[in-house]
């Protein structure tokens, strides 16, 4: 708060000077490994085990109070000769939003977890 006038002021929070991508790399690899860590692929549980690692990274991210919007996303797909691709594309502020991929694989599958941060601007 800032005294001017005898009045007290609210000073916004400086927004952040961008996003900590290793942060969040941090984070979502504990939860895919917290997740599928042991496990062998099984066509029944991916729709759990998804679920999981982007409710649970979701969570992490939000914890960490900064002034972002997160989307998440989450493939997880059984080891084969055809190998796995994805792509994507952002039009955004490079100087504040950001994007992470974690890659993580075992002996029967491959998962790729995206996150999407988008600076809230107040």
């Amino acid at each position: 708060m800032a005294r001017g006038l005898g009045v007290l002021v609210a000073l916004p929070l400086p927004l952040p000077v961008g996003f900590n991508a290793e942060e969040a790399h941090n984070i979502v690899k504990e939860c895919v490994d917290g997740v599928l860590g042991g496990e062998d692929y099984d066509h029944n549980n991916i729709n759990q085990w998804t679920a999981s690692i982007v409710e649970q990274s979701l969570t992490h991210l939000v914890k960490l109070g900064k002034a972002y919007k997160y989307i998440v996303t989450c493939a997880v797909v059984q080891k084969s000769a055809y190998g796995f691709h994805t792509a994507s594309s952002c039009f955004w502020d490079t100087t504040s939003d950001g994007t992470c991929t974690v890659r993580w694989e075992n002996r029967t599958m491959n998962c790729i977890v995206n996150v999407f941060a988008i600076a809230i601007v107040l």
